[in-house]
């Protein structure tokens, strides 16, 4: 997927690019509920959509749970081409 495929599958939805954007440093689903409020189930998904892209990664794979999860640098570039915008 291009960067600006990317940039397309995250600004249709706005929650897609809330999460993005509060990854500002790595946090854990839990961490994002609390912040944002949006259904951790929505936040799982996301998270392992982002992951699918290569838009985050996590940080702890072998923890069931309380996994970690940090922008990567093609995280970085799709949100920063968001703001431009």
């Amino acid at each position: 997927m291009s960067v600006w495929e990317l940039v397309g599958f995250v600004k249709r939805s706005k929650q897609r690019q809330r999460i993005l954007r509060d990854l500002d440093a790595p946090k854990t689903p839990t961490e994002l509920y609390e912040k944002t409020s949006l259904a951790r189930s929505h936040i799982s998904r996301t998270l392992r959509e982002f992951s699918e892209r290569g838009l985050v990664e996590c940080l702890t794979p072998k923890q069931r749970s309380g996994r970690l999860y940090r922008i990567t640098r093609k995280g970085r570039t799709v949100l920063d081409r968001l703001a431009a915008q």
